[in-house]
């Protein structure tokens, strides 16, 4: 029976320690509390160039040189098809997707867009106006 008091007055005072421990941790978010919403963060201007953006490497997915607010990629939809199809990119002046994305995990040549290059911003991503986050020195390949 004492075993059990002393374990449990043990449990206790650790219970305790790390509750005051905890109350000196704040989050990434600052001193907000968890369960309250974070603070709404101004939408940043997307930048658009009219001839796109200079790769910092050799395979790097191509950065979107347009805005994208209005755009949507569903399951059933993908609007920027509307543009980069090979059956419209002509008559709307802009890049066709590249063969790569007709080509499935197996290596088979396909007719249609292969599902593993559907969702476009896996890769490609708008360009905003914005302050580094973190220091950065990196130098792309020329």
């Amino acid at each position: 029976m004492k075993k059990i008091i002393m374990t449990f007055i043990t449990g206790l005072a650790l219970v305790t320690a790390s509750m005051s421990t905890m109350a000196e941790i704040q989050s990434l978010r600052g001193a907000h509390a968890l369960d309250k919403p974070s603070e709404t963060l101004d939408k940043r201007k997307q930048i658009k160039q009219k001839d796109g953006f200079e790769r910092s490497y050799k395979i790097q997915p191509p950065m979107i040189p347009h805005t994208t607010e209005k755009d949507r990629i569903s399951l059933k939809n993908n609007s920027c098809m509307k543009c980069h199809s090979e059956k419209n990119h002509e008559k709307e002046k802009a890049p066709r997707i590249g063969d790569s994305h007709y080509i499935d995990r197996d290596g088979n040549k396909l007719s249609d867009l292969s599902s593993r290059r559907y969702f476009c911003t896996q890769c490609h991503a708008t360009q905003v106006d914005a302050d580094q986050l973190v220091e950065n020195d990196f130098v792309g390949a020329k």
